[in-house]
């Protein structure tokens, strides 16, 4: 579904909300049944994943029944695709459930039209306790001065690099820290001593463009606005022109093929570049795909750009009658040493730091302590968490990359699609 029919049904949904019964949808304190009431509450919960994630959380849901035994859950998910079209739908018909997961593509269109529960006198009471979670994760749900969703799973930006065809070619690997220039110079090196590309072209990755505004004093957006200019655009797409024509990428075809979000696909793996542009717990899925040995580290330029990300977070409906017991579960799905246990890093690096520590020491899978080492590295010098993307931030992911391979393809100059993209992106976000 496109970014404007799901608007539309989050216009409706916004209707709904508004006029929804008053028990439903008064203060945001919540409303009965309390937390501590032996009432039977049923509540709804809807996440996307695949079958291990749904085992994992239904144990853990279960051991809040153990604990509560008057609180059982209407349990639903799906595939990561279309499960947005799907939330939409429900929050559009009044029927949302009273927990849903979300990411920071939609969280601030949701919390914007009032969709999630403003958490935050919860947390102030302590009924929902962030105080073992990292400043800037739990503050990168916060939008518009609300907490509209509690950060499940941290997660930074890294660059996945193969340590086996380095090693092979007596080639350095990368290190945090490299500038952007130095780190285009060892992949043009790279490429001779090893014939293959390299890196991957990030020009069309929000994820890297993001990380360089950052360490350009600029950033994604700004309040209302894009936080960036046409002239910053042409700058990027002239930095990775110039590693194009130097052979440190691959040539625009194959470039094109790095650029889906299939691990599967990334170029690191398929051996098409000697490495790809990543998220730092995505390594052990990637290294599941290749028998040689991979590495990460963060991307160019200064490491404070990066920022502990939230993998996804856990949001409340607004239109909940049940928002005490559903915060309560939430709490307990991120501060219970046992569910810790039970989750682990299946939505990313635990929230919690006590948890998390607990977790790590459990780990057995090499590529997974790998991640957490370089994530716990890489958090001691993360920079403050930027603003949670606007609304209309899907739709600007999809027009870089379209402006980026315009490029990379010969079709338009850096400062066309530059003004392009800007173009896009600012219509984009006003919607």
């Amino acid at each position: 579904m496109s970014g404007t029919p799901r608007r539309r049904l989050l216009a409706t949904a916004l209707a709904a909300v508004l006029l929804a019964p008053l028990a439903a949808c008064g203060d945001d304190g919540g409303e009965a049944p309390a937390v501590d009431s032996t009432k039977p509450v049923e509540l709804s919960i809807f996440w996307w994943g695949g079958d291990a994630r749904a085992k994992l959380t239904e144990e853990a849901l279960a051991l809040y029944t153990k604990k509560h035994p008057n609180v059982t859950f209407k349990k639903t998910w799906q595939a990561n695709q279309g499960y947005f079209d799907k939330l939409a739908t429900l929050t559009a018909g009044n029927d949302a459930p009273d927990i849903f997961q979300i990411d920071d593509n939609f969280l601030t269109e949701y919390a914007s039209r009032n969709v999630t529960l403003d958490l935050t006198s919860y947390q102030k009471s302590n009924k929902l306790d962030t105080s073992k979670f990292p400043e800037s994760l739990w503050k990168y749900g916060v939008v518009d001065g609300k907490l509209a969703g509690v950060a499940f799973g941290e997660n930074t930006q890294g660059l996945v690099f193969n340590k086996t065809k380095l090693a092979a070619a007596n080639q350095p690997l990368p290190t945090t820290g490299m500038t952007w220039e130095a780190f285009i110079d060892w992949a043009a090196t790279a490429t001779t001593a090893t014939k293959v590309p390299g890196t991957q072209d990030p020009s069309a990755d929000y994820k890297a463009f993001w990380i360089w505004l950052r360490q350009q004093s600029k950033d994604l957006y700004k309040d209302k606005e894009l936080g960036f200019t046409a002239q910053d655009v042409t700058a990027w797409f002239d930095l990775w022109k110039g590693a194009r024509d130097r052979k440190a990428t691959p040539t625009a075809d194959v470039i094109r093929e790095g650029n889906a979000t299939d691990i599967t696909k990334q170029l690191v793996v398929t051996g098409k570049a000697l490495t790809s542009w990543v998220w730092v717990n995505q390594l052990p899925e990637l290294q599941k795909n290749t028998k040689d040995e991979l590495g990460v580290v963060a991307y160019p330029g200064d490491p404070k750009a990066q920022w502990a990300r939230a993998a996804l977070y856990f949001s409340v409906y607004r239109g909940s009658d049940k928002k005490d017991v559903a915060v309560d579960v939430i709490n307990f799905l991120a501060n219970d040493p046992e569910v810790g246990k039970v989750l682990g890093t299946d939505r990313g690096l635990p929230p919690n730091m006590d948890i998390r520590a607990s977790v790590q020491s459990s780990v057995t899978d090499a590529a997974m302590k790998t991640s957490i080492e370089v994530e716990n590295t890489l958090g001691k010098t993360f920079g403050p968490s930027p603003q949670v993307p606007l609304k209309g931030h899907s739709t600007l992911r999809s027009e870089l990359i379209k402006a980026a391979e315009s490029v990379q393809a010969g079709k338009a100059t850096p400062a066309q699609a530059a003004e392009a993209f800007v173009t896009a992106a600012k219509s984009a976000i006003s919607k």
